[in-house]
């Protein structure tokens, strides 16, 4: 159903935040279309006549002041609904960090994507990493966690197929996690104005079978191997 005005959903969590945005789209439409209803009523009913003054309501009594007081109960309602059903989905993606089979730093920079792998150690920062420029490759049905940081200004780490949106803030490491459930390539956008090239900085995010990417990762480190790689993966 998703797939009629949103991106594929390409990941785990992606059912749910979609069933989140149906929900606060449904309520929002039903009570839009209800607002709308009432104001063009009271436009016609109360339009302006021949020989009839508009009345000054200063609003003080209880009947007057429930116009707005209602509503803003109603309101208060359905965000606490909203927040009820949305808490468990945030702490899902935001609070608790499953064990991951992969580990990935990203880096953004004016004007791209730099992504760390931790080699056959899981450790960042060894000499066994593998690095690869605006390419990530990442295993089918598998959990990576990426730790992500900016170089210089905010960035944001978007891909709508997964349902993952993080901002990449200079001089700070933020953890994530997603676990991809489909096979394809899909772009990696900056979401945040990052300066002249903000449209230029963009990514590709392929998601393979597990035999596919070890050959991906075991090229890169051949490729790499006695110099450091710029270049994108092949």
């Amino acid at each position: 159903m998703s797939d009629l005005w949103l991106p594929q959903a390409a990941s785990s969590y992606a059912a749910d935040i979609d069933g989140l945005l149906f929900t606060i789209t449904w309520i929002v439409g039903v009570w839009f279309v209800i607002a709308e209803g009432v104001l063009l009523y009271l436009v016609f009913r109360y339009r302006e006549k021949e020989g009839r003054r508009a009345a000054y309501v200063p609003g003080k009594s209880l009947r007057a002041m429930s116009v707005v007081l209602l509503p803003c109960v109603v309101i208060l309602g359905f965000d606490l609904f909203i927040d009820a059903i949305a808490a468990p989905v945030w702490a899902n993606i935001k609070e608790r960090q499953p064990p991951h089979d992969e580990l990935v730093r990203i880096t953004a920079e004016q004007w791209a994507w730099r992504f760390t792998y931790a080699g056959p150690d899981g450790t960042l920062d060894t000499d066994d990493d593998i690095a690869s420029l605006n390419d990530m490759h990442v295993p089918l049905n598998k959990v990576l966690r990426f730790e992500l940081t900016s170089r210089d200004v905010l960035h944001s780490f978007f891909v709508p197929e997964l349902r993952t949106k993080q901002d990449a803030l200079p001089g700070r490491t933020i953890t994530g996690w997603f676990e991809p459930t489909a096979l394809g390539t899909f772009e990696i956008i900056c979401a945040e104005i990052c300066g002249f090239g903000h449209t230029l900085m963009k990514g590709a995010l392929t998601v393979e079978s597990d035999e596919d990417y070890r050959s991906w990762l075991n090229a890169r480190a051949t490729a790499q191997a006695g110099q450091p790689v710029e270049g994108h993966g092949g």
